[in-house]
């Protein structure tokens, strides 16, 4: 990728070295965005996720071990190059441990940091291609651009493009299954079939029968030989999804097929070959489950060669409006006469706590617009399909400067950085709200690019 499609936020409370870092690094022909804070670097995170982010070690407030924390929070593939005029030994210890990509002292030669810069950028979350090579959208249906997400795809594409075994571990209802059909039509196996099974759906006597088949007169009621589900998925991509509820005598079976690459139906005296991806799926915690005894810790090994986290919902609030917009026009082609959210409306959905994540913020949708008599769904509406218990709201004494800037960010998404309208939401006038922009170091023009 040629350097100027990446973008760089260069961070340093240093205004002379930051104006030199940047007309260095364009002279280089990269993007380059600047923070002259670790809170006005997160800001910028918030607004559009850059590929690589250059900080200074010690700054007011917010250093820059701090901000590498948050980074690691909010966009845990985001590489990181600190420097600092008081690099030491214990220092850069503590920073590499903690995966930053390089540590480099001041005064510091230009071509090592270029040389760190390219390093850096080997790992960097790239612009994910939306379309596969002949021209599938692979992940049209997962919606929202936050940079959590943003880099949740990047990392899928570049694990679809290897054959390793993937396993989603969220919470219910974030969207495993939609993460696995991209993950599967950004493959090269796009092409052939994509099988999902539900491992807790199937009862325990019928789950070797189901995935691996059967032959005539294996068992009562076998009439005829029937292919399973390895087979079905031959070339392509199966997705056992709930795998953490496989009953413990199965998982042994499944474990033999994995390492051997053969099912042997049941009732069948040979074994034959299969080609298949396994991508499997829990909101449970294996970990826990193999420490309980629940779960084989060879299967998890087999099946975790690569791990994806799809965020709850809460963890990515910029992305409720476009999802809610989505499910609403949704209801639209079905029928409901809504067509839009209130201003009022749309901060409740913001400012709920989303236990239920994606799923839940669908059912809200689907019944506050299947109960609009008019095309503007009401703020009443949402608050009852919501069934919204004040308890449910951490208190703002408990972490008022969090959720401050939480609220602030939220509202420059879903605004698109319009202050006027962000303050109207608000019910701030607009001097006060510019206070609030500032002092949380927050920059409406960044989230206007985004």
């Amino acid at each position: 990728m040629p350097p100027g499609q990446h973008r760089i936020l260069v961070v340093d409370d240093d205004p002379g070295l930051l104006k030199l870092l940047s007309l260095r690094l364009q002279a280089n022909g990269y993007i380059v965005e600047t923070a002259s804070s670790g809170r006005q670097a997160l800001g910028s995170i918030s607004a559009r996720l850059p590929q690589l982010v250059i900080t200074d070690l010690r700054m007011q407030g917010m250093d820059g071990m701090d901000l590498f924390d948050a980074i690691q929070k909010q966009a845990p593939a985001l590489p990181v190059i600190m420097l600092t005029a008081h690099g030491n030994i214990p220092d850069a210890v503590r920073a590499t441990r903690k995966g930053m990509s390089s540590y480099l002292t001041k005064p510091f030669d230009a071509g090592e940091l270029l040389q760190s810069i390219r390093d850096a950028l080997q790992h960097a979350p790239l612009d994910t291609p939306a379309e596969t090579a002949d021209g599938e959208k692979w992940h049209e249906k997962i919606i929202g651009n936050s940079p959590v997400m943003a880099t949740l795809l990047e990392k899928t594409h570049r694990v679809a493009q290897t054959d390793v075994s993937v396993l989603i571990q969220s919470p219910s209802g974030t969207g495993k299954e939609l993460l696995a059909r991209a993950l599967h039509l950004a493959s090269p196996r796009r092409k052939a079939p994509f099988v999902p099974v539900n491992c807790a759906a199937i009862p325990e006597n019928l789950l070797e029968s189901e995935l691996f088949g059967h032959r005539r007169g294996a068992f009562t009621g076998a009439t005829s030989n029937r292919k399973g589900l390895f087979e079905s998925a031959h070339g392509g991509s199966l997705f056992l999804d709930e795998i953490g509820d496989m009953p413990m005598e199965f998982q042994a079976k499944l474990l033999r097929v994995l390492e051997d690459g053969e099912v042997r139906p049941v009732g069948s005296s040979s074994a034959f070959p299969v080609d298949v991806r396994v991508i499997s799926a829990t909101h449970a915690n294996l970990e826990q489950a193999i420490e309980e005894g629940r779960f084989r810790e060879d299967l998890y090994y087999r099946l975790n060669v690569v791990m994806l986290e799809i965020p709850p919902l809460s963890q990515r609030r910029e992305d409720i409006p476009l999802l809610a917009r989505h499910f609403l026009k949704q209801a639209g082609e079905r029928g409901c006469k809504a067509r839009r959210f209130s201003p009022e409306a749309l901060r409740a959905l913001m400012l709920a706590p989303w236990p239920g994540n994606v799923r839940q913020l669908l059912n809200v949708v689907e019944q506050a617009a299947a109960l609009s008599p008019v095309p503007v769904v009401s703020e009443a509406l949402v608050q009852e399909a919501l069934r919204h218990r004040p308890e449910e709201i951490t208190p703002l004494a408990q972490a008022q400067q969090e959720f401050e800037r939480d609220y602030l960010v939220d509202l420059l998404q879903a605004t698109a950085g319009n202050v006027t309208r962000a303050a109207r939401l608000a019910k701030r006038n607009r001097t006060e709200f510019y206070r609030l922009l500032h002092r949380h170091e927050l920059v409406p023009e960044l989230f206007r690019r985004s």
